[in-house]
């Protein structure tokens, strides 16, 4: 880990000439002693990073100093592989390395082709955290030590001890035969199977997890992109799901689809509005996608969740009838 990060960081002097002890650890995610205690580490190997004081100064590299030190390592490289998504990278836990398989690919450029790159990559921002109403994304993201073992596992093809919460339920360990990583909305899962029967694991919801030495019981070749489909399919039509009757204001259906299960029927009535047939999750998952609509949807059976929503609205009511 230490050799990575002094790479990354005589890759980053490189590409910026002059940074301070702060912004190297801001990039290298570390403290300023660690950066301090690493540049020494340089300085002793030869490296000639020198300190510049004052206002503007800074760690510097003396000037035409070049390493070849731009090898990918296993992880890089995988990182690389799922940059199309950089949400992806973080999901699974590569993050980190991708920042420096990055370094070390723009360095590996010609110098002319690397502050075109530069300039060209200060004007774009791909899926910023934030939208235009400064509300940020809640993404869970799980510790990058659980995320990689169970990524070895997966790689391995080895079982997988995780200890994992299920909703309303109480954490519990269990052992799995791993097939693969997906990530959806920014969201990461584990698909495998237990007792021979398939699981799907949330991977925000794994707090531990062990690779073993056995080998998982899987076949040696998986079409991810069929088991993920084969698996919504059944989420869709299984389980607690709820159908519910709603009308909607035709600007705010876009919303309703996006947080539904399924669409089973629609019609237009007379006035415009929309009379739709959706299925939801579970009673929590109705109930929550029509109070965000409020009033823009009104639900029309079941009965338990006109009632649901009209008991929250009168709670809301009497609260700021009152004065505070």
């Amino acid at each position: 880990m230490r050799a990575d990060r002094l790479v990354s960081l005589v890759l980053l002097l490189r590409q910026h000439g002059r940074l301070s002890a702060a912004a190297l650890a801001r990039e290298l995610e570390v403290s300023t002693r660690t950066v301090l205690r690493d540049v020494e580490a340089l300085s002793a190997a030869g490296v000639p990073v020198f300190a510049e004081r004052g206002r503007h100064g800074g760690f510097a590299l003396l000037p035409g100093f070049r390493t070849e030190l731009t090898g990918l390592n296993h992880d890089e490289a995988l990182a690389l592989v799922v940059a199309g998504s950089r949400r992806g990278a973080q999901v699974f836990g590569l993050g980190s390395a991708l920042a420096s398989a990055m370094l070390k690919v723009v360095d590996a450029l010609p110098e002319s082709y690397r502050t075109t790159a530069a300039g060209a990559a200060q004007r774009l921002l791909i899926d910023p955290e934030t939208d235009l109403l400064a509300r940020r994304r809640d993404v869970e993201e799980p510790p990058d030590a659980v995320v990689a073992e169970v990524r070895r596992a997966v790689f391995a093809g080895h079982r997988l001890r995780i200890r994992y919460a299920a909703v309303d339920q109480a954490p519990k360990w269990r052992t799995v035969d791993p097939v693969g990583l997906v990530t959806v909305r920014d969201q990461g899962y584990l698909l495998a199977t237990r007792s021979g029967e398939e699981r799907t694991y949330r991977l925000s919801r794994i707090l531990a997890a062990e690779e073993l030495d056995e080998p998982a019981q899987r076949p040696d070749r998986v079409d991810l992109d069929r088991a993920w489909r084969e698996r919504s399919t059944r989420f869709r039509t299984g389980g607690d799901q709820v159908t519910v009757r709603v009308r909607v204001d035709p600007a705010r259906r876009a919303e309703l689809v996006g947080t539904a299960l399924a669409v089973l029927a629609e019609e237009a009535d007379a006035d415009g509005r929309l009379r739709m047939e959706v299925a939801f999750q579970d009673a929590r998952h109705a109930e929550w996608a029509l109070w965000q609509l409020a009033p823009g949807a009104e639900a029309l059976a079941p009965q338990w969740l006109r009632d649901s929503l009209r008991d929250r609205a009168a709670a809301i009511a009497t609260r700021y009838t009152a004065s505070p």
